[in-house]
């Protein structure tokens, strides 16, 4: 499998005509790590996954992986660059004429020379690896919508991609298959080591399941970082998201009107309220690490100090760290928080740098 790569994100904006989707994204996805991309409807997204594979293209900045400038390559490099990434559509996006196997094959009877045996003995692997292996020969139509998903899983991952994008992966699941799906996410990255970007509304996946988690608002990235900075974090806005409350900034057009926010204010109803618990992150089944946890670890140590208290406190009790020092003997498996690289600033401003069972439809 094709271990995780940087991303690096500078300074991206991006467009339609005159409507503006976001300005000046600019965060670090390190290698091999979970990072998940919070943020109200309508705040561009699933916009920012289609720059970061090259669809769209922006008017401003750069996506740099293996040195090479997405927003600037050639079609050619470019076309060579997007078989390092895999991805998880909403619905799946499986061609309903074909079986499972054909739909997991496709990417490799286009894109490789492989021989069908070949290409039959890594179909099965990938299938087996998201708990389809005697799901094959059914049609999209003939399955649940979490095994459709489970399927356009494995597409992903056929080509071994270094990067791995999900597009709201938990959309139209219960959230008792979206909870198998985490899970599946959480041991996939520990048998790939590939770097994950998960676009989600679900706040329990943004609790449990990243490394590190952004939040897009009012055009532009608010906040990137470790996930303790986040879920720790007194920003009105961050509050209301996580909360799931009517009460604060965000309002159904994104950002409330002048005239909602007094009437808000004066009727005593945009007081502050509490984060929920921080939870444990999700750990592999088998009970082992993955790779990037000892990288995350290490990172996090060094830019603790440039953490928020309240982060840091978490970050010291998910590390089991005694007096605020790191070291190699601290325990991280319980919580442990691994995190990225922090893009400074504050929400509503603008950053200045920086396997699953069941299922089976009866």
């Amino acid at each position: 499998m094709g271990k995780g790569v940087e991303v690096a994100v500078q300074g991206l904006s991006k467009s339609f005509g005159r409507a503006n989707v976001w300005s000046d994204v600019t965060f670090t996805m390190p290698r091999g790590e979970i990072n998940v991309l919070l943020g109200p409807s309508g705040t561009g997204k699933s916009v920012f996954l289609k720059c970061l594979i090259g669809l769209l293209k922006p008017e401003a900045g750069s996506i740099v992986i293996h040195d090479t400038d997405l927003v600037r390559a050639k079609s050619d490099r470019l076309y060579e660059i997007r078989k390092s990434f895999g991805v998880l559509f909403q619905d799946g996006a499986l061609f309903g004429s074909m079986n499972l196997f054909d739909n997991v094959a496709f990417p490799l009877r286009e894109h490789t020379k492989k021989n069908e045996k070949e290409i039959r003995d890594i179909v099965m692997e990938k299938m087996d690896m998201v708990g389809l292996a005697d799901a094959e020969k059914k049609l999209p139509g003939e399955i649940s919508g979490g095994m459709r998903k489970r399927a356009g899983l494995a597409r992903g991952l056929v080509l071994e991609p270094e990067i791995m994008l999900f597009d709201e992966p938990d959309s139209g699941l219960d959230p008792v298959r979206t909870a198998y799906l985490n899970q599946l996410i959480v041991d996939l990255n520990q048998k790939t080591d590939a770097t994950f970007l998960i676009v989600t509304h679900d706040i329990n996946t943004a609790q449990t399941l990243p490394d590190n988690i952004g939040i897009m608002y009012h055009k532009h990235l608010a906040m990137f970082g470790p996930r303790e900075q986040l879920l720790t974090s007194e920003d009105p806005v961050v509050s209301q998201f996580l909360n799931g409350r009517r009460q604060g900034p965000i309002g159904m057009s994104e950002e409330k009107d002048a005239d909602e926010a007094a009437a808000e204010a004066a009727s005593g109803s945009d007081k502050k309220f509490e984060l929920p618990a921080m939870k444990d992150q999700i750990q592999p089944t088998d009970g082992g690490s993955r790779e990037a946890e000892g990288r995350r670890r290490e990172r996090v140590l060094g830019m603790m100090h440039t953490l928020p208290p309240k982060a840091q406190e978490a970050i010291r009790k998910s590390l089991n760290l005694q007096g605020g020092q790191g070291g190699p003997g601290g325990s991280h498996r319980q919580g442990d928080p691994r995190g990225g690289q922090m893009a400074p600033g504050q929400v509503g401003q603008a950053p200045q740098s920086g396997w699953f069972q069941g299922d089976q439809r009866r």
